[in-house]
């Protein structure tokens, strides 16, 4: 399954080229993760009541292929690409009409309220796969 998410680049996201800044990417898919998250029917609220658990990420591998600029609708893709008993490995990739100007390889862990490793619960590694 892939998640869409479309965003637009605006003023705040850009330097003074125009184009975004390196660390907005992140920020795009952050919010394309917690979409994700959530449209799988993943309460992380509840989760971190409940469980005790959040995610976090471990590990990001970027590869900034093409500059957005400002005003340009963006889309961020998101496929699931690896779920173990603690981590998630996520795809994503930001596209412009079809152009991918950014990829991202983004580990993310299960961490208990304490900050220690945590194993993700069933239910949640079923919804992932």
């Amino acid at each position: 399954m892939t998640h869409r998410f479309y965003l637009r680049v605006y003023y705040e996201d850009t330097d003074l080229a125009g184009i975004v800044y390196y660390a907005n990417y992140l920020k795009f898919i952050e919010r394309a993760r917690t979409e994700f998250v959530r449209e799988m029917g993943i309460d992380q609220t509840a989760l971190k009541a409940q469980e005790g658990i959040v995610f976090a990420v471990r590990r990001v591998e970027a590869d900034y292929l093409s500059p957005g600029r400002f005003d340009d609708e963006l889309l961020v893709e998101t496929t699931t690409e690896a779920v173990t008993g603690a981590r998630i490995v996520l795809k994503q990739e930001v596209l412009r009409d079809g152009e991918t100007l950014f990829s991202a390889i983004v580990t993310l862990v299960a961490l208990s309220d304490t900050g220690q490793p945590a194993r993700l619960p069933a239910n949640i590694r079923l919804i992932l796969h």
